[in-house]
């Protein structure tokens, strides 16, 4: 096999910045290192991609090694070489983001990498340039959830308004007005109204909602404004 001659050998790596949902607080889901440098502190999953497999299919053997997870929302966000980005040896890395609905995965992360959910406002101190990696997926998240309903993602299979409305705060940072945002997404035409309602924070309740499959395709591509001057929200 012929190779590439007077070229110096680098590592390739990806690692996954997923972000969760509750129904009431946006979380981020880390592991703690297991091996050095570094051991012992929290950082994103990731890993060293395999001479057999592509970046995507890297992304997604990780996230399934180290968490159990398989399936979810998926998509790659930068790639990071700088330098000393990794003390040992020189390694670039891919970041990819997950969104998904943490009740319907908390049974399946696994206990072998000390995996744990974090508020995304109260999370701990990210080893090497996870940090970074972190901020340029919640500026991604923003500016696709400006332009396209990909919050969704996040959602169990029915849910309420209140909770559609807490998780774009949580997102982008921001109070959206009550009225305005629940007209603004039975116009699209993406839910459906359910009989059933949750009853967990009053005694009237609210509806069950839940996204109407055909639509979702339908109008991926198209500007959803749920929230007020998204423009002046995605930095």
């Amino acid at each position: 096999m012929h190779k590439y001659s007077k070229q110096t050998r680098h590592l390739l790596a990806v690692d996954c910045v997923v972000f969760g949902f509750d129904g009431e607080t946006l979380k981020i889901l880390l592991i703690q290192r297991a091996f050095q440098p570094e051991k012992g502190n929290w950082s994103l999953m990731g890993g060293f991609v395999e001479a057999n497999e592509g970046l995507d299919e890297a992304s997604t053997r990780i996230l399934k090694q180290l968490t159990g997870l398989d399936g979810v929302y998926l998509e790659q966000l930068h790639t990071y070489g700088d330098t000393n980005r990794d003390p040992i040896e020189r390694t670039v890395s891919t970041a990819y983001f997950a969104l998904i609905d943490i009740n319907k995965y908390e049974t399946q992360l696994s206990n072998d990498y000390h995996a744990e959910w974090f508020p995304l406002t109260a999370a701990p101190k990210l080893i090497f340039d996870h940090a970074e990696m972190v901020e340029a997926a919640k500026r991604r998240i923003r500016y696709k959830a400006a332009l396209h309903p990909i919050l969704f993602e996040l959602l169990p299979k029915k849910f309420t308004i209140p909770q559609l409305q807490t998780l774009y705060e949580s997102v982008f940072n921001t109070t959206i007005d009550k009225r305005n945002f629940s007209k603004r997404v039975l116009a699209t035409g993406l839910v459906i109204k359910l009989a059933e309602k949750d009853k967990a924070g009053s005694k009237r309740g609210a509806y069950y909602y839940q996204l109407n499959m055909d639509n979702y395709y339908a109008k991926f591509q198209a500007f959803l404004n749920f929230i007020p001057n998204p423009d002046t929200l995605l930095l």
